[in-house]
C-alpha cells in the first residue's frame, strides 16, 4: 500500500485536525503518499483530493474544525453515487481509507469495504456514543468547553436566587450531560438514557429551597427535550427564579484539549498503520488507554451505556 486517502464526515469535532494530521505524518514516516479527501463522502464522489504533505498539516494540531471540511452527502447513500466514489478512488491510485467521524460515517466506510475498498474508521464526535471506544475525539473539548461556560452562570445565579436549566449537546446519548453535571456540580442531571418524573423533579426543587439553597442547576441532554420546553413543564420551581440556557454549536468549537489532541494523534497513527498492514472494515479504539480495533458495525449495532457510578455521584454530591 502506497497510497492512502483520509476524510472527515459528520459532525466537526475538536481535534479532527490533529488526526489528520497524524494520519498524513504517519504516511511520509513510513514513506508513503497521503491526500486528503474535501467535504467528506461529497468529495470522495467528486474526486476533491488535496495532497498532505508536511506543509499541509504543519500548525494544524491546535486548530479547531476540519480543514477537509465536511458535509452530508445524500448522493453517497445510492449505489450509483458509491460506485462513483471507488471508481474515483481507483483513477487517483488510492489504495486505503481512513474516515474520521461518527457511527454514520461508519456505515459509509463498511460500504466501501464491502466493495473491496480497505477502511478504516476514527471515531471523532462529541456525543462520546461510540461503542468500542472508552473516548471518542473532540467530547473531552466539549466537556470543557460547556464546564467553563456553566461555572460563570453558577455565579449569576447564587446571586439572583435562580434555577438555571442548561441544555448541552448529545444527540440521544446523555454522556456530554452526565460529565458536565458531575464537574459543574450540578444538582440534578436529564438524560435520555433514564425515565424522567417531572413530579420528582418539582419536589426536588422545593426541598431544595427550604433547605436555603441559593442557586439550582439542571443539567438537560438535548436528546430528552429542549430546555424550554422543560422550563414550561416545571409547574413548581420551588420558589426559584427559571431561566434556560442553550450551549449549542459552541461545544463543538475551539482547539483540542491536550487529552483530545493527543488521543486524536494516536487513533490517527494507529489507523493508518493499520490500513499497511492489511486491517480493513474495523475502527480504532482507546480501550483502558490501549488503542484496539473492532468492528465497524459495533458504532450502530451495540449501545454505549452510561457509567452507574457516576449517575450516583450526580445525587450523593448535590
Amino acid at each position: 500500500m502506497k497510497r492512502i486517502a483520509v476524510l472527515s464526515s459528520g459532525g466537526d469535532s475538536p481535534g479532527m485536525n490533529a488526526a489528520i494530521r497524524a494520519v498524513a505524518r504517519t504516511c511520509l514516516f513510513n514513506d508513503k503518499e497521503c491526500v486528503g479527501v474535501m467535504r467528506g463522502y461529497e468529495g470522495l464522489i467528486d474526486g476533491d483530493y488535496i495532497p498532505l504533505n508536511r506543509a499541509a498539516v504543519g500548525g494544524i494540531l491546535h486548530r479547531g474544525g476540519t480543514i477537509l471540511k465536511t458535509a452530508r452527502s445524500e448522493r453517497f447513500k445510492t449505489e450509483e453515487g458509491r460506485k462513483a466514489a471507488l471508481s474515483k478512488m481507483r483513477d487517483a491510485g488510492l489504495e486505503g481509507l481512513v474516515v474520521i467521524g461518527g457511527d454514520g460515517s461508519f456505515r459509509g466506510a463498511k460500504l466501501l469495504h464491502d466493495m473491496g475498498m480497505p477502511t478504516i474508521g476514527v471515531p471523532g464526535t462529541i456525543d462520546n456514543d461510540v461503542a468500542g471506544t472508552d473516548e471518542t475525539i473532540g467530547f473531552d473539548t466539549a466537556v470543557n468547553t460547556a464546564l467553563e461556560a456553566v461555572m460563570r452562570l453558577r455565579d449569576t445565579a447564587s446571586s439572583h436566587d435562580r434555577l438555571f436549566i442548561v441544555e448541552v449537546m448529545g444527540r440521544n446519548a446523555g454522556f456530554l450531560a452526565l460529565e458536565v453535571a458531575v464537574a459543574t456540580g450540578a444538582e440534578y442531571v436529564v438524560v435520555p438514557e433514564l425515565p424522567l418524573s417531572i413530579g420528582n423533579l418539582c419536589q426536588k426543587l422545593r426541598v431544595s429551597h427550604e433547605n436555603k439553597k441559593s442557586h439550582t442547576l439542571i443539567i438537560l441532554a438535548e436528546g430528552v427535550m429542549t430546555a424550554n420546553e422543560m422550563k414550561d413543564k416545571l409547574q413548581d420551581t420551588g420558589g426559584y427564579d427559571a431561566r434556560v440556557t442553550v450551549l449549542g454549536y459552541i461545544q463543538r468549537g475551539g482547539s483540542p484539549t491536550s487529552f483530545d489532541a493527543i488521543l486524536a494523534s494516536r487513533m490517527g497513527a494507529y489507523a493508518a498503520e493499520s490500513l499497511f498492514i492489511g486491517k480493513s472494515g474495523v475502527m480504532v479504539g482507546n480501550v483502558n488507554h490501549r488503542m484496539v480495533l473492532s468492528e465497524l458495525e459495533r458504532s450502530w449495532t451495540e449501545q454505549k451505556y452510561l457509567s452507574p457510578e457516576m449517575l450516583g455521584l450526580v445525587e450523593k454530591l448535590n
